[in-house]
C-alpha cells in the first residue's frame, strides 16, 4: 500500500510538516533531488529509508548551477510524476519550493555570489569543475540550505554524480554538518547506461550511442589489471570507436579524486556530449602495475581537443 507524501512548498511548510518527527526522536532520511525522477531516484528513498524512520525528498531546478549557457529551462520539470514515484516508495515529504523560496529575492548569477555562498575549494577545479565553471558553488550552496532547512540525521547521494558526492562530504566534514551523508550505487538500464534524468533527451540513435561510456569504463576496468596507462588506453579505444559521442573527459583518479593508484582501488570517471546531451559516468577500479612496468605517476585526464 502506498502513501501519498505531503507537499511542502515552503520553508514554514516543511518546518511545520518535520515538528512531530523531531519531538518524538525520529530520524530523518533525506534524499536530494532536481526531479524529473526515476528508478535511480527510487533506489535513494529505498536506501533513506533502511536508514531512517521518516523521508524526505526535494525537487527542486537549482538555477545557481547551471551556467547562463545550459539547459536550465530545458530541464524537465515534471512535478505530477514525481510525486507518483515518490508515494510508491513510501516517502513521507516531497518539498517543492520556488525559486524565490530558496533564494529570496529572486535569482540572478551576479546578485547571488555577491552574497554568502559556499566555496568549493580546489576539488571543484578539475574533472567536471573545469568544465563547468562555478558548477559545484551552486550544488554545494543549494546543498547546504537543503540541509539546513530539513535538518536530517541521514543525507543519500548517487555515485554517479562522484564528484559531487566527493565535494559534499568535504562540505559536510569541513563545516562540522551533523548529518551522515551516504553514497549510493549507480542504478543502469539493462544495458548499461547508468540512470539519469537527461536520458530523456537523447533520440533512438543517441541513445544507443550513450551505451559506448557504459562499455569503455567496463574495458579500462578488464585492463587495469595490466597499470594505468592500458586500462585508460582501454576504455578511449572502445569511446573513439562510437562517433556521436564526443568526449569531454575521461579520467583514472585515486578514490579521493586525487593521483591514480599504481596498484590499488580507483575510479575512473567519463564525461561526453551526445547530441546537445551531456552526459557522466564512473565506476570503481582496482589497478594493479606489472613489476617492471613504467607507472603514470599522476591523475590521468584526457580531453577532447
Amino acid at each position: 500500500m502506498t502513501t501519498t507524501p505531503t507537499l511542502a512548498n515552503t520553508r514554514e511548510e516543511l518546518t511545520d510538516l518535520l515538528a512531530d518527527a523531531r519531538k518524538s526522536g525520529q530520524r530523518i532520511g533525506f534524499v536530494p533531488t532536481m526531479g524529473a525522477l526515476h528508478e535511480g531516484h527510487a533506489s535513494l528513498m529505498r536506501e533513506a529509508a533502511g536508514h531512517a524512520d521518516v523521508v524526505v525528498v526535494s525537487i527542486f531546478v537549482n538555477p545557481m548551477q547551471f551556467a547562463p549557457t545550459e539547459d536550465l529551462d530545458r530541464y524537465p520539470r515534471t512535478l505530477p510524476e514525481d510525486l507518483g514515484l515518490c508515494a510508491a516508495n513510501d516517502v513521507a515529504v516531497v518539498f517543492a519550493p520556488a525559486v524565490e523560496e530558496m533564494y529570496p529575492g529572486g535569482f540572478n548569477h551576479d546578485s547571488v555570489r555577491d552574497g554568502v555562498t559556499v566555496h568549493p575549494g580546489t576539488l571543484a577545479t578539475i574533472l567536471d569543475g573545469e568544465s563547468r565553471p562555478g558548477h559545484f558553488d551552486g550544488v554545494l550552496t543549494v546543498v547546504a540550505k537543503l540541509l539546513g532547512l530539513v535538518q536530517p540525521d541521514v543525507a543519500i547521494f548517487g555515485q554517479k554524480d562522484y564528484q559531487q558526492l566527493a565535494l559534499i562530504r568535504a562540505m559536510v566534514r569541513d563545516l562540522c554538518l551533523p548529518v551522515e551523508i551516504v553514497g549510493a550505487e549507480t542504478m543502469r538500464e539493462a544495458d548499461g547506461l547508468a540512470m539519469s534524468s537527461r536520458n530523456r533527451y537523447l533520440d533512438p540513435a543517441q541513445r544507443a550511442a550513450a551505451t559506448v561510456l557504459n562499455r569503455a569504463l567496463r574495458a579500462a576496468q578488464e585492463r587495469a589489471a595490466y597499470g594505468v596507462a592500458p586500462a585508460r588506453w582501454a576504455a578511449m579505444s572502445v569511446l573513439k570507436s562510437e562517433p556521436l559521442v564526443e568526449l569531454d573527459y575521461l579520467a583514472l583518479t585515486g578514490v579521493d579524486l586525487g593521483e591514480a593508484p599504481d596498484n590499488g582501488e580507483g575510479r575512473i570517471l567519463v564525461a561526453a556530449k551526445v547530441g546537445s546531451t551531456r552526459l557522466i559516468d564512473n565506476m570503481s577500479i582496482h589497478v594493479t602495475t606489472p613489476a617492471g612496468t613504467a607507472v603514470a605517476g599522476s591523475t590521468t585526464d584526457e580531453r577532447s581537443s
